[in-house]
């Protein structure tokens, strides 16, 4: 049977635990206890009793204890969107099963503010079942069919050929209200996030172990679709 001590750190040491941290620790700790049909604790009401720590170290301020305790437990019912009868959820095994559970939820947290609606649903669900590469090049790529539809370029045009084409000088994208540099640095910028971040996967199994990477790549799309956005708004001006 599972052992408090295996899993929860003394009084002490748990209460100068961050909550995120201490949650986890709880999840494992639910998980073997579940299996092993002995979950006394697993109510919030039987988390803040002293009885149900029975032989557990609750340290020199045990109220601080199991304050800290249920601190753990409303952070673990916010991210794992459960209900009565409690029961540890599928994200919640998935979590505990993470070298880094609260790296990955910091990585999901940030796409969560919204993306760009050409790669929000899709993108998301990706990043989400863990297809990594997959969603990242797939933002990507929305930025190059947007910049081939706004330039009204050939479908033929691709990668970071179609974007100095469109964003040289004289470029159908151009914005030739601004100074030499800047024109530069945009079609720069286009054409290095494609040619370093969109074009490898095209060429070759790239594999994203790097889960921050992956979802700052998607947050760099997201920029350059909302840039696009802005174009696509001068264009429409520039032609009324």
């Amino acid at each position: 049977m599972a052992m408090l001590s295996d899993f929860i750190p003394p009084g002490d040491d748990a209460v100068r635990l961050p909550t995120p941290t201490l949650a986890i620790h709880l999840l494992r700790y639910f998980i073997v206890a579940s299996a092993a049909g002995h979950t006394p604790l697993f109510h919030p009401g039987n988390i803040v009793n002293v009885p149900s720590w029975a032989g557990h170290d609750l340290g020199s301020n045990p109220r601080g204890f199991l304050r800290a305790m249920a601190e753990a437990w409303a952070w673990l019912e916010s991210e794992s969107e459960t209900g009565y009868p409690y029961f540890v959820t599928r994200r919640g095994q998935q979590l505990a099963k993470e070298v880094e559970p609260l790296r990955r939820l910091t990585d999901e947290a940030r796409l969560a503010a919204g993306l760009h609606p050409l790669i929000e649903a899709r993108i998301r669900q990706q990043f989400l079942l863990g297809e990594y590469e997959l969603a990242a090049f797939a933002a990507l790529r929305q930025v190059e069919i947007r910049v081939r539809e706004l330039a009204g370029a050939s479908e033929s045009s691709l990668g970071v050929a179609l974007m100095k084409e469109a964003f040289k000088a004289d470029g159908p994208l151009a914005d030739s209200s601004l100074d030499k540099g800047e024109r530069d640095a945009t079609m720069a910028l286009f054409w290095g996030a494609i040619g370093v971040f969109k074009n490898p996967t095209s060429h070759r199994q790239v594999d994203y172990k790097d889960r921050t990477q992956a979802a700052e790549v998607i947050l760099l799309a997201d920029l350059l679709l909302r840039m696009l956005d802005d174009i696509a708004e001068r264009l429409k001006s520039a032609n009324t």
